[in-house]
C-alpha cells in the first residue's frame, strides 16, 4: 500500500508524542514507541530474528523531524539515534497496531529482564542524592 502524506504532523514536547493525522485516522505516537520500533537496520536488523531490543528509552524525546522527499520523515531523537526513515505507510501501521506492538515490547522487556528506564552510569549516582 502507498499512503499519501499526512495532513498534519505535530510534535508535543511536553508529552513526548508525535501527532500524525490523515483524513481517515489520527494517531498520537509516543516518542518511546517510535524509537524502539525505529525502522533503521541498527534496531530492526535484516530480519525479525536480528531485531535488537531497545532498553532505557522511557524518557526519550525528539530533537528534529525532517522531510525525506514526499514519502517519509527522518526523526532525530535526543539520545542521538537518527538513522530510521519513517515512511507514511510505516507510521500509519505503527498507529493502527500501537497497542499490540506496545504489549509485545513490554513482554520482550520482561523476558529479557530489561527496563524502559535509562541506566545511571556508574560514578554519577550517590546514595541519598536524587
Amino acid at each position: 500500500m502507498h499512503r499519501d502524506a499526512p495532513k498534519e504532523i505535530i510534535y508535543h514536547r511536553i508529552g513526548h508524542t508525535l501527532e500524525v493525522a490523515w483524513p481517515d485516522a489520527r494517531f498520537d505516537l509516543p516518542a518511546e514507541l517510535l524509537r524502539v520500533f525505529s525502522p533503521s537496520a541498527e534496531v530492526r536488523g535484516h530480519s525479525e530474528q536480528e531485531r535488537i531490543l531497545q532498553t532505557g528509552k522511557k524518557h526519550v524525546g525528539i530533537k528534529t523531524i525532517d522531510a525525506v522527499g514526499n514519502y517519509a520523515i527522518r526523526i532525530t531523537f535526543d539520545d542521538g539515534h537518527n538513522s530510521g526513515i519513517y515512511a507514511w505507510d510505516y507510521l500509519y501501521d505503527l498507529g493502527m497496531n500501537q497497542t499490540e506492538r506496545w504489549q509485545n515490547y513490554l513482554a520482550d522487556l520482561k523476558q529479557a529482564n530489561a527496563s524502559r528506564l535509562p541506566k545511571i552510569p556508574l560514578g554519577q549516582w550517590q546514595p541519598g542524592k536524587p
